[in-house]
Order: C-alpha cells, then structure tokens, then sequence
C-alpha cells in the first residue's frame, strides 16, 4: 500500500472547515449570480415585447 500521512483529529477538522469556509464565501456569489441571470431573463423578454411592431386591433 501507498504510505499515507496520518494526521490529528485536530489538523483534519481544521481542513474540513476551511473547506466548508470556502464553500460558504461563494455561495453569496453563487445566489447573487442566479438573481442577475433571472434579472437578465425578465429584460430581454420586456424587450422582445416592447420591440414587435404594435398588433392590430380587430
């Protein structure tokens, strides 16, 4: 077997978390961006509107 490093319950958690402290600084970012895409969705769309030529009325 491949020689694998041990390391104290310590150190371990310590990895753990700053991974889980990483994970949580993007997820702000991760929300803000799915908001300005929906944001993004709804303008095109009002613009699609507003840019046809006005129908007709019968």
């Amino acid at each position: 077997m491949a020689d694998t490093t041990k390391l104290s319950v310590e150190k371990a958690l310590e990895k753990l978390r700053s991974s889980e402290h990483v994970k949580s600084k993007s997820h702000p970012r991760d929300d803000r961006t799915e908001e300005l895409s929906q944001e993004i969705k709804r303008m095109r769309a009002q613009r699609r509107r507003l840019d046809q030529p006005p129908r007709k009325r019968s």
